[in-house]
């Protein structure tokens, strides 16, 4: 089942209007969707190496527009949209930790989390709910997205034909090792927090968040 669903969408990965999909699902979620396009990112970077920066480009470029619109949920619409979306998600818990922090560190904290596991979806609507300021909003998330993505896209570029070679013999090693690495990444977070303990100690268990 694991190889026909990744021949698949190696497969979708190749088509001519693939980079069209990955586009919609990076900024997709970057505001709302659940579910992240590193896969996606990374099966076209496979099927075609030598585009992989391109690819990466793309990505970071839409998932950032998709952050403004994720910032103007939180920052017009959190009432009527908003909460209803971080319930879906099940981030509304996370919610008021996301406010603290970004309170305490701004840009520095959209930086750090934004190229992290952490879903940015959270990011960019709590930031729009603090009003935190739409330039420097906009350029932490470029260079947070542009960590997050171009780093897949560089390895591919300079090592593509040899990863593809690896995961085409052992596809279901990788797919362990990937999911350890992303449970890994969490536990990390969970255990190095935010920044200095001032701020993790306030932010461990904020008060109820109030628009600014």
């Amino acid at each position: 089942m694991l190889r026909k669903l990744y021949n698949w969408v190696l497969e979708k990965a190749a088509h001519p209007h693939a980079a069209w999909w990955l586009a919609l699902f990076s900024f997709m979620e970057a505001s709302f969707f659940p579910i992240p396009p590193h896969p996606l990112l990374g099966l076209m970077c496979l099927a075609e190496p030598k585009k992989a920066i391109r690819f990466a480009a793309i990505a970071t470029l839409a998932s950032v527009a998709g952050g403004m619109l994720g910032y103007a949920i939180g920052y017009g619409l959190y009432d009527t949209l908003g909460e209803q979306l971080l319930a879906w998600l099940g981030l509304t818990e996370s919610f008021p930790t996301a406010a603290c922090y970004l309170r305490e560190y701004g840009v520095e904290i959209l930086i750090v989390k934004g190229a992290t596991p952490i879903p940015f979806k959270l990011l960019t609507i709590t930031a729009g709910f603090i009003a935190m300021p739409l330039i420097p909003f906009i350029l932490a998330s470029l260079v947070s997205r542009s960590i997050s993505f171009m780093i897949v896209g560089i390895l591919f570029r300079l090592f593509g034909a040899p990863i593809k070679r690896f995961i085409d013999k052992y596809l279901g090693l990788v797919t362990v090792g990937f999911i350890a690495l992303v449970i890994a990444g969490f536990l990390a977070l969970t255990m190095l927090g935010g920044g200095g303990e001032a701020a993790a100690d306030k932010c461990a268990q904020p008060a109820v968040v109030q628009p600014a």
